[in-house]
């Protein structure tokens, strides 16, 4: 039983963080690092408060059409296979933290690299 939850865990993970539905050959698209903050209600001279990273579903939209999701792993990174051309990057979940969307051109044979701040809503 243990081995089965393992095993099904592992292929959702794995399928989590590949693109589902987004289009390209591998020689182009987009990647990233996913970050939230503040993630410290007051800051103190010396002692910094960073943005963190954040594992979160991405959804990347051509003109009105989702073509692909993306997952963020713990690290916050991500990478998502796509053919040249614009997109907007926006959060593929409801609710905080929120992302305002990221316009994003990806070039022949290249990946763009991007950082995305989601707001944590501190204050």
């Amino acid at each position: 039983m243990k081995r089965t939850v393992l095993a099904v865990s592992i292929v959702t993970l794995l399928a989590g963080c590949a693109s589902s539905a987004a289009s390209g050959s591998g020689d182009s698209g987009i990647r990233g690092l996913v970050l939230v903050g503040p993630t410290c209600p007051v800051e103190h001279a010396g002692s910094p408060c960073p943005d963190r990273p954040l594992a979160t579903e991405l959804q990347i939209v051509r003109g009105t059409v989702v073509v692909g999701t993306v997952r963020s792993g713990e690290d916050g990174g991500f990478r998502v296979a796509l053919d040249p051309g614009s997109y907007t990057i926006r959060s593929g979940r409801p609710g905080p933290p929120s992302l305002r969307p990221v316009e994003v051109t990806v070039r022949p044979d290249a990946f763009t690299s991007v950082t995305l701040t989601f707001d944590s809503g501190i204050r």
